[in-house]
């Protein structure tokens, strides 16, 4: 097992910047006029996600351990803000499909690091 040196070693971090692109990458296909609503908000979100799993890194462990909750908090918005681009018709089934499995990733791992850090209290 390879040591954590940075935020950027830990592949919650890694799979989460990689739904950041992708959430990226769909909400580009939204209409423009969704540009400052629902396609920015979702931007935002994204980037929030991989964020404050790299902050909680710097914190006291209470603090990491709020910023991983923050995290899947902002991972659960970005999905809702994806279910409803798809209600909407603004994304195809593929792109769902394609979102939600590498988010069901970052979610898991997201969980998995959180437990480790609750356990170890």
């Amino acid at each position: 097992m390879q040591k954590i040196l940075s935020y950027r070693d830990l592949e919650c971090w890694q799979r989460a910047m990689d739904l950041a692109v992708l959430a990226y990458e769909i909400s580009h296909k939204y209409p423009r006029f969704e540009l400052f609503g629902l396609a920015g908000h979702t931007r935002k979100t994204a980037v929030a996600v991989p964020s404050n799993i790299a902050e909680g890194t710097r914190r006291t462990p209470p603090g990491y351990i709020a910023r991983l909750i923050d995290a899947l908090a902002e991972h659960a918005e970005l999905e809702t803000q994806v279910i409803v681009a798809a209600r909407l018709g603004y994304i195809g089934n593929d792109d769902v499909t394609a979102f939600m499995e590498l988010s069901g990733s970052v979610g898991r791992l997201t969980h998995g690091l959180l437990r480790s850090l609750d356990s170890s209290e």
